[in-house]
């Protein structure tokens, strides 16, 4: 016998697989993880055309593979190398940032947050001061092995393997201020190499060598291999350590394998740029309002946007710097910090 509609049924609207969009959300995401590609491509080309030299789109196009182009030697040795260390750079802050907040669950934390950017830097500053490490491969090493000294540091404060995200935050912040003062101190006494660790320690692209891209660019890799593998094992750790049990996931090993990602990301980024903040707490914010908190679509966008990011800032410190520039690191925290103001402020609306 048929049975009549209820008043439920009636207010509900009546939906069929015609009525639903085709591909759904994921196809939305896929849309729009396209739409920043193509941006990041055309901020790619901007970068390479702007400096202290204009260069027109079809002198840019021509100084690529004409050898005997003009602008070929600028853009092979100064604008490309540039170009691509942000691109990696940024790539490498965005992933970072993106697993520390899922790491540590606080969608306002970035690597600073566990004192891996500082502890990166501060061993960099003691190889250049002390040791007297110029070059892009002894830096890195020592920036691995300040990370990595700190991530270790940091997870054994915060509990090993009974650490909570709120403990780690704890440690990681109590560090961060230490080797930030330390890394100033050594500053100030070593007056030989105070210009030199100033300008590192600023953060800047502006002495990207071909070779430093080469080094970088499987560290890099590495990490980002790493980062994305962790996507869904983390996406369950969201869910409390008992539930990402139950769902198959180790959540000790979780966050020693994210605490490893951020290291090789961030240890990499900073011998190579020097330690450029905010590229890691704004991006993965922003990237929640247009993917949700699904982490397998999360990390891929802060991947791609990140780098537009950071190049946008670069290309913007070179246009209000002329005829010097501004290092991206000025640019981005000038940037940041109202951002971030803005992002507690309404953290803190919310919970009010």
């Amino acid at each position: 016998m048929p049975t009549s509609p209820t008043v439920q049924d009636e207010q509900r609207p009546a939906t069929s697989s015609r009525d639903r969009p085709p591909g759904g959300p994921a196809l939305t995401r896929a849309a729009g993880l396209l739409a920043a590609l193509l941006l990041l491509a055309a901020v790619c080309a901007l970068s390479i055309a702007v400096g202290a030299k204009q260069l027109s789109l079809g002198e840019v196009w021509h100084g690529l593979y004409d050898a005997g182009s003009a602008s070929y030697v600028q853009v092979h040795k100064m604008r490309l190398p540039r170009t691509l260390l942000g691109l990696l750079a940024g790539a490498a802050l965005g992933l970072a940032g993106g697993v520390m907040q899922a790491l540590t669950r606080n969608p306002l934390a970035d690597p600073g947050l566990l004192g891996i950017n500082a502890g990166a830097a501060a061993a960099v500053v003691s190889a250049l001061s002390f040791l007297g490490v110029t070059g892009y491969s002894g830096q890195i090493w020592f920036a691995f092995l300040g990370a990595a000294a700190v991530s270790v540091l940091v997870y054994a404060v915060g509990g090993g393997s009974t650490a909570t995200p709120a403990r780690l935050a704890l440690a990681g912040a109590a560090l961060n201020a230490t080797l930030t003062s330390y890394v100033s101190a050594v500053m100030l006494l070593d007056t030989s190499s105070l210009d030199r660790m100033r300008f590192w320690t600023v953060g800047s692209l502006a002495d990207a060598r071909s070779e430093t891209v080469l080094r970088f660019a499987p560290v890099v890799a590495a990490g980002l291999v790493l980062a994305l593998a962790l996507a869904r094992p983390l996406n369950a750790l969201a869910l409390g350590d008992s539930s990402a049990r139950a769902l198959g996931a180790r959540p000790t090993a979780v966050r020693a394998a994210g605490l490893l990602a951020v290291t090789l990301l961030c240890g990499a980024a900073t011998a190579a740029c020097g330690p450029i903040v905010f590229v890691g707490l704004i991006v993965p914010h922003l990237v929640r309002a247009l993917t949700g908190p699904d982490l397998r679509w999360m990390l891929p966008y802060c991947a791609v946007l990140a780098p537009v990011l950071l190049l946008g800032a670069d290309v913007l410190g070179r246009v209000l710097g002329r005829p010097g520039e501004l290092q991206v690191g000025i640019v981005t925290s000038v940037l940041g910090g109202p951002l971030f103001l803005h992002f507690v402020r309404r953290r803190k609306a919310v919970r009010a």
